[in-house]
């Protein structure tokens, strides 16, 4: 949500910002909002000026009373009992009308970062930079289920009777990798700073809200029946809200943390055939860092979030690269966003393993996360990024690290998380 003095200031950078995300549809809503906003800083000035005329008369009741006046203090008394129900009605036509300013607001996309590249969907989002060498063996590399299940690692079938579809088993060395990559992900991300949490894994609608855009929100959520709550679809959304209504000290920020839990998504929408298996499912697991520091810092911490995961993925020997997103394919909270691609050797292209982003201060904004300053308070910022979410990171796993013979290699970062182990066969 962005502020609204800059949209009373400069409607027309609002409107533009729209234009750049091709989402013209939604330039009438500025003028809805100043028109809705004008209402209430007259409705404002009405109950102010009520409420200053019933102090003035209030004052001369006392003063008739006094001096012996009944009759024209109590004709006084009755203007002043009149007032009350005025403001009674001022007081809900304001509430109605910052709802329906509100309900506007919170679907005006955030101002998009200068730096952000100009283009309708994902098929306009551009390369950054290339790590490690993108390879493909000399031998066939079989389809992600096969390779598991020639494992013994993978039991698709029974999920399906038991969940539906979007469901797994991982069993036996296929779940311990799963668990090793995850753990890996956790000391690798303590060891950079960052303060360890496992946070709740269901949160109320007003944090699901300050987090998301409500077009996120039914394509991703699943509500709990009779409560008040949602499964997360990502630790970052009880990670941030873990600071809701909070003010912060200068001196208690950057806020760094790195969260473990499992995922649920709805995962709308229909997809091709290289998004079987275990690319595209309901329920998965996930090592997420958040910060919450200073706006001036916020683009510094960008470039280390995703930096943090490029270096993660290199240390497990997987080519990776990082993709820019263009402004048609930001999330409307978000200021800027990369993603960062691993190398499919069977599909002999990348994909999508993790999504950095910074949101500014809209999610703070939502939120009410803000920061004492010695000129006053002002709000935070907030940035995101996926560390590693199996079971997408086992598909390139796999991939890049399968012998000839059907066995797995084990790179020398995971071993130790393995008993030892420097093959799966």
């Amino acid at each position: 949500m962005i502020d609204i003095r800059l949209l009373r200031s400069n409607p027309d950078l609002v409107k533009e910002n729209m234009k750049k995300k091709f989402q013209d549809e939604k330039i009438v809503l500025v003028d809805e909002v100043l028109e809705l906003d004008a209402q209430l800083r007259q409705i404002a000035q009405q109950a102010d000026e009520l409420r200053s005329q019933r102090n003035k008369s209030s004052k001369a009741i006392g003063a008739l009373m006094g001096q012996g006046k009944k009759e024209e203090a109590e004709a006084m008394k009755a203007e002043v009992a009149a007032i009350g129900p005025k403001l009674d009605e001022l007081a809900a036509k304001e509430t109605e009308l910052q709802g329906e300013v509100r309900k506007r607001m919170l679907v005006i996309p955030n101002i998009i970062d200068e730096s952000v590249p100009i283009g309708k969907d994902d098929s306009e989002n551009v390369e950054v930079e290339r790590f490690g060498e993108p390879f493909v063996p000399e031998f066939e590399v079989p389809y992600h289920t096969d390779i598991m299940e020639k494992l013994s690692g993978l039991d698709l079938d029974s999920a399906r009777k038991t969940s539906g579809n979007g469901f797994y088993y991982l069993m036996g060395n296929m779940a311990r990798l799963h668990s090793a990559i995850l753990t890996y992900a956790r000391d690798f991300m303590i060891n950079k700073g960052f303060t360890y949490c496992v946070p709740p894994f269901m949160i109320r609608s007003n944090v699901v809200t300050g987090v998301m855009s409500f077009a996120e929100m039914e394509n991703m959520m699943y509500k709990i029946e009779g409560e008040d709550l949602y499964l997360i679809g990502t630790s970052e959304h009880s990670m941030i809200g873990k600071f809701i209504d909070t003010t912060l000290k200068k001196a208690e920020l950057p806020q760094t943390l790195t969260s473990y839990s499992p995922c649920f998504r709805k995962e709308v929408g229909a997809h091709g055939i290289e998004e079987r298996g275990m690319y595209r499912v309901h329920q998965f697991e996930k090592q997420e860092m958040i910060v919450i520091c200073e706006p001036e810092d916020s683009m510094e911490w960008f470039k280390k979030l995703y930096e943090n995961t490029v270096e993660f993925f290199r240390t497990l020997d997987i080519p990776v690269r990082t993709l820019e997103c263009c402004s048609g394919d930001l999330a409307d909270l978000k200021v800027k966003s990369i993603d960062v691609e691993a190398w499919s050797p069977r599909q002999q292209k990348y994909f999508e393993v993790g999504s950095c982003s910074n949101l500014g201060d809209a999610q703070a904004r939502r939120l009410g996360i803000r920061v004492k300053g010695e000129k006053g308070n002002y709000f935070a910022h907030t940035l995101n990024n996926t560390v590693v979410a199996p079971p997408r990171m086992l598909i390139c796993f796999l991939e890049n690290n399968l012998n000839e013979d059907g066995s797995v290699r084990i790179p020398e970062a995971l071993r130790m998380y393995m008993g030892g182990m420097d093959v799966i066969r």
